[in-house]
C-alpha cells in the first residue's frame, strides 16, 4: 500500500480550527480511498467548499494536503495546535528542514495505525434490500401519494437527511420531508 506524509483537517463543525494531524496516510489499490487513524476518506471531486475529502463513515468534511515546508498547513486564519504522529517525527523534520518540533504549535500523538480496509469494504458494498415500494415514489408529487407511500418516503428521507455526504444533499431530504409532512397534515385536516 502506498503510504505519504500528509496534513489532515477536521473542517466540519470547526471551519480553520479544528483538530488536525500530521501523519502517514495509506492509499487504497485504486488510490481513490485514503486511510489514517482508523478512518476512510474519499474526495469531494471538487464539491467541497472548505474541505476536499470527506469521512466514509461518518460524512464529516476533512481538508487533506500534503505537508508544506515553510509550515503554514493550518489555514492563515485558523488556531489550534496540530498533532504530529508520533512514529513518523523524524521524517517530518526532515521534510521541513527542522531538527527539533515547535512546541508552541505542534504535539506529538499516537494514532490508529490499523487500516480499516474489511470494515470499509463490507460498508461500501453493502447489499440493499429490495423495496417494498418502488423508485416511482420519488417522482410522484406529494397529492398522488397514498399515505402510507408518504409515511416511507419521510421515513427515507430521514435515513437520507442523517446520511447525507454533502449539506446539499441534506438540504433536499429535508426539502422534500416537509412537504410530504405538510402533504400529510392537510389530509388529516380534511379528515377531521
Amino acid at each position: 500500500m502506498k503510504t505519504e506524509l500528509k496534513y489532515i483537517e477536521l473542517k466540519s463543525g470547526f471551519s480553520d480550527n479544528g483538530p488536525a494531524w500530521i501523519g502517514l496516510v495509506s492509499y487504497s489499490k485504486s488510490g481513490k480511498t485514503i486511510y489514517f487513524n482508523g478512518k476512510a476518506f474519499q474526495s469531494l471531486s471538487g464539491t467541497g467548499i472548505y474541505a476536499n475529502y470527506f469521512d466514509i463513515e461518518t460524512g464529516n468534511e476533512y481538508w487533506i494536503s500534503g505537508v508544506k515546508k515553510n509550515m503554514s498547513d493550518r489555514h492563515q486564519f485558523g488556531s489550534g495546535k496540530i498533532l504530529v504522529e508520533r512514529r513518523i517525527l523524524s521524517d517530518y523534520l526532515e521534510s521541513i528542514g527542522k531538527s527539533e518540533l515547535p512546541k508552541a504549535n505542534y504535539e506529538l500523538t499516537d494514532v490508529e495505525t490499523e487500516i480499516p480496509t474489511e470494515r470499509i469494504n463490507k460498508l461500501e458494498n453493502e447489499i440493499t434490500e429490495s423495496p417494498e415500494f418502488g423508485i416511482d415514489l420519488y417522482y410522484k408529487e406529494p397529492n398522488e401519494l397514498t399515505n402510507e407511500e408518504i409515511k416511507h418516503l419521510i421515513s427515507d428521507l430521514i435515513v437520507d437527511e442523517e446520511n447525507a455526504r454533502f449539506n446539499k444533499g441534506r438540504r433536499s431530504a429535508k426539502k422534500k420531508r416537509i412537504e410530504l409532512v405538510a402533504e400529510l397534515e392537510k389530509r388529516r385536516e380534511k379528515t377531521v
